[in-house]
């Protein structure tokens, strides 16, 4: 099993190069990107030491499936999916937010919550809440765009007090994150699902808002099961959930949370499997369709060959 953890590539025409925490963006004439997205995984803002085979496919897979699915909701940045692991679009300056929604406590918001927070973001929490219970209505809870290190919690006054965003352009991020995410929770319903949370990040082309990056995705989301999700609940036990949070369960429990000093246990290739065959699940529950394993060959050198055929022939 291969692993996509790093691409170099020089393109025709390539005018910027971007590593994130999982993607390489690649610009093009200033105008065009190619994301790849990488088997890199990572957790608590921390890269993980090694890939996971397909995950790069996954997430690149559903992304481009629910940006077609809300392009009548707002414009994307997507224009084309030149090989599995990679998307083509538009460029996009993006805003320097991420706009985090959640419909239910549990994650970030259940961990500020057992320790007596009934505030995320500036947005009031109900008391007496369990973990995983839903909010009577989805939260936005806001975070810093962090290049490195931790993203940050901030609240919708501070960023219009900053000037990370407009009042204008603010307004309308929080109305297509809303939109988004009733989307995504139908969507997710009709697959036996719960869309419990999730984040979106938009950008500017020209003027418009544009949705960008990734969406739906397992690194994006969280996802529990609906079927026995209210017996698991009044009796207190953990949901059964679809989502990266198992392995930052698993990092927790082995002595890491991305505190500085600490060492990120080894993670052998068991592991590794159990990891990868979770992200395929989560492919065929959340998009109904069977996962095809593209060839693990020279993984590298098939997509760059694809995105030079699309540059090639894109206009």
């Amino acid at each position: 099993m291969k692993a996509v953890t790093e691409t170099n590539f020089r393109f025709p025409g390539q005018t910027g190069y971007y590593k994130g925490k999982i993607r390489d963006v690649y610009t093009i004439d200033n105008e065009r990107m190619l994301m790849v997205v990488t088997d890199r995984i990572s957790a608590f803002d921390v890269v993980l030491p090694r890939g996971i085979p397909y995950k790069g496919q996954v997430l690149n897979q559903i992304a481009a499936k629910f940006l077609d699915a809300t392009a009548d909701i707002v414009p994307n940045w997507k224009t084309a999916t030149p090989d599995p692991m990679v998307t083509a679009g538009i460029f996009c300056a993006p805003f320097k937010v991420e706009m985090v929604i959640r419909g239910y406590l549990c994650g970030h918001a259940w961990r500020e919550y057992k320790q007596g927070k009934r505030s995320l973001c500036g947005v009031p929490m109900p008391h007496g809440m369990k973990e995983n219970q839903a909010f009577p209505e989805p939260i936005i809870t806001p975070t810093t765009k962090a290049m490195i290190g931790h993203d940050e919690d901030i609240s919708r006054e501070e960023i219009l007090a900053q000037g990370l965003v407009s009042r204008r352009d603010y307004e309308i991020l929080e109305d297509y994150t809303r939109q988004l995410f009733k989307r995504g929770s139908d969507m997710a319903r009709d697959k036996g699902l719960i869309l419990v949370d999730t984040k979106y990040e938009f950008g500017l082309a020209n003027g418009r808002i544009y949705l960008i990056d990734e969406i739906h995705t397992p690194d994006s989301s969280r996802y529990f099961y609906l079927d026995g999700y209210a017996e698991r609940l009044a009796a207190g036990q953990p949901q059964k959930q679809l989502s990266k949070e198992f392995v930052r369960e698993w990092l927790m429990e082995n002595g890491f949370n991305g505190q500085p000093g600490q060492s990120i246990p080894e993670m052998d290739d068991e592991f590794i499997r159990e990891v990868s065959d979770r992200y395929i699940e989560l492919y065929e529950n959340i998009t109904g369709e069977k996962f095809i394993k593209t060839p693990t060959g020279d993984i590298g050198q098939r997509i760059e060959e694809n995105c030079r055929h699309f540059l090639q022939s894109a206009p």
